[in-house]
């Protein structure tokens, strides 16, 4: 538009004749045009010259075009005088709540969504503000962990417009979170089947152990979710580095897991062979880990800060070799970003125990015990086989002193298994055999994680519906990391989850000496137990299905002998054995990626 045409809109706006339909056509233009700060003094000109009952519509106008420029304080303001002016006009309210998250603002962005949820009329023309309003606390709620007052909301969204596969795919990982089972449960509107249907590639992993049905899911995500057609920035081919050049990319470089796992990793990594890179969206939380991982690196990049595009392009720029992705489709991942195809050579490691179904992602990092040979096929990527585990450890994590059964409010006597898996990983099958494992050996106890109120009052609800005492349960809050350590030391056998087992947690379970008896299925989530037992040496700590898995804990318990010959074969792997040697994981890996750059063809060098 050219300054003549805006300033006869602003002469109109000023002598007071424009009409609302024609301020708002005009406002749109300059929208479209790139010219928003002007549509927002369009705006603001017209409220101050303009006596209408569209004023309060004006007002959310402008707060919306205030809050695009990034003006949070003057959106805000906005919004608040367009409530002002009608109090039961929703859309302000809606938009008032994000402007204040934007802020920190969370629990006043919380009261705003609270009463649309509340007051906000259920017409035609509001019912999706409403549904946006508790779909937003749904969010909020589950990041702050509330999952019970997560599920409500959602409950409550998902009544008003049941055709809502991504709300969908959350109520139901958050009733996993909190045991209620059935997870998949009918509400009006919504079969079970349409549930399955929506599950998340995480959240599936504890519903099934069948590979095809994952695979199937995570390339549903790909195709309902990701951009498609990227232009790749890189080729199959080698820059002909003397060095090779690996990226790590990860949300999770903090505490987290998958550093756990793997910061030793980087700092192993021959540097008389590689480069190290890290690319990093992670929380600044202070910890020495995090300090850990960043020191290991030769080279450390925050990218919170550029688009996908943009850190594609920089990964580009930097001639990465191998990019190694930690998230797969889990909280936090950018799958759009490898969309880009940065690196010549791209893989999945750890984030997701499953296959991601990402066309653009070539390897996963396995071992044939983990991914067959026979159900490769299931696998989006080509597994680059291990020759002993799939899995790095750390050899400097520490423990604290074991603590007394009395501190962790166990009894003094008699067996006591545990599972510290999260609970979403627990399902009502397998909680069975719990139940009838602690009612076959007189005075055990079964301690699990306390990952929330709402899982161990249901869990305890659980119990008693099958004949247990709930006394018989046990729940350890969170710890440092070091205390969480030193209660394997005290627990006597740790009973797997399945289909999706332990596997940061059964690394620390055997790294510990305590013995950790598996359920094994078809599935990579549900074979990561038993590939570090195989590593180990313990075979016979793998079970096939329920009813051997039951007879093998309760064998165990009443031969307290057998558990303690597993302790001392642990601490003999511990020293010695395939499983916790990083050093010789490290030079594995080294060759593997060495040898699958040299393999590509020469290219020419980066502009």
């Amino acid at each position: 538009m050219s300054s003549d045409s805006f300033a006869s809109l602003v002469s109109q706006v000023w002598l007071g004749q424009m009409p609302f339909p024609d301020l708002v056509q005009a406002a749109s233009e300059l929208g479209e045009q790139g010219s928003l700060p002007l549509a927002a003094v369009l705006y603001q000109t017209w409220l101050q010259r303009t006596t209408s009952p569209y004023s309060h519509a004006v007002e959310f106008n402008m707060g919306a075009a205030l809050a695009t420029l990034g003006d949070l304080a003057g959106s805000e303001a906005a919004y608040r005088r367009a409530i002002a002016l009608s109090p039961t006009f929703t859309h302000p309210r809606l938009n008032l709540g994000l402007t204040l998250e934007r802020q920190g603002r969370i629990d006043e962005a919380i009261s705003e969504w609270r009463w649309i949820a509340d007051n906000g009329p259920r017409d035609e023309a509001n019912r999706s503000v409403v549904v946006y309003a508790l779909n937003h606390l749904g969010r909020v709620y589950e990041t702050r962990k509330l999952f019970h007052d997560a599920i409500d909301v959602l409950t409550q969204s998902l009544m008003i417009d049941p055709q809502q596969p991504d709300v969908l795919h959350h109520w139901v990982f958050e009733r996993q979170k909190v045991c209620v089972w059935p997870v998949l449960q009918e509400l009006p509107g919504v079969s079970v089947q349409a549930m399955f249907d929506a599950t998340s590639a995480l959240a599936m992993l504890s519903v099934t152990d069948d590979p095809v049905v994952q695979l199937q899911t995570a390339r549903r995500y790909v195709q309902e979710k990701l951009a498609k057609d990227l232009p790749a920035l890189s080729q199959r081919s080698t820059y002909g580095h003397r060095k090779i050049r690996i990226g790590y990319a990860s949300s999770d470089f903090s505490l987290h897991p998958v550093s756990m796992l793997t910061v030793q990793l980087f700092e192993l990594h021959n540097r008389d062979l590689c480069e190290v890179y890290g690319y990093c969206w992670s929380p600044e939380d202070g910890s020495a880990l995090r300090q850990r991982v960043k020191s290991a690196m030769d080279q450390f990049h925050r990218i919170d800060q550029l688009s996908d595009e943009q850190a594609a392009r920089l990964i580009r720029s930097h001639e990465i070799d191998v990019l190694i992705d930690l998230q797969g489709q889990t909280a936090g991942a950018r799958p759009n970003l490898l969309g880009y195809r940065p690196a010549p050579i791209q893989m999945t490691y750890l984030g997701l125990p499953a296959t991601t179904g990402f066309p653009f992602i070539d390897y996963v990092i396995a071992d044939t015990f983990l991914i067959p040979p026979e159900l490769v096929a299931a696998y989006s990527e080509k597994p680059l086989y291990m020759p002993h585990i799939y899995q790095a450890s750390d050899q400097k994590r520490v423990s604290g002193t074991a603590p007394t059964r009395a501190s962790c409010g166990l009894p003094e006597q008699g067996f006591v298994f545990c599972s510290f898996n999260n609970n979403y990983k627990y399902t009502p099958a397998v909680f069975e055999r719990w139940c009838n494992i602690l009612r076959r050996v007189p005075g055990s106890v079964l301690w699990l994680l306390a990952d929330n109120p709402w899982a161990e009052k249901n869990l305890r609800a659980e119990a008693e519906r099958r004949g247990i005492d709930a006394a018989r349960l046990v729940f350890a809050p969170r710890a440092s990391p070091e205390q969480y350590l030193a209660r394997y030391l005290t627990a006597d056998l740790f009973l797997d989850t399945y289909p999706f087992n332990a596997g940061t947690t059964a690394n620390d379970c055997l790294w510990m000496g305590c013995p950790l008896l598996t359920l094994t299925g078809r599935a990579f989530a549900s074979r990561m137990a038993g590939a570090m037992l195989v590593a180990a040496g313990l075979s016979n700590m793998i079970t096939h299905n329920l009813d051997d898995y039951e007879e093998a804990a309760v064998r165990l318990a009443l031969d307290p002998q057998s558990t303690l010959d597993i302790r001392q074969h642990l601490a003999g792997v511990r020293a010695s054995g395939a499983l916790f040697d990083t050093p010789q994981f490290v030079r594995d890996l080294d060759e593997r990626l060495v040898q699958l750059v040299r393999d590509l063809p020469a290219s020419a060098r980066s502009e």
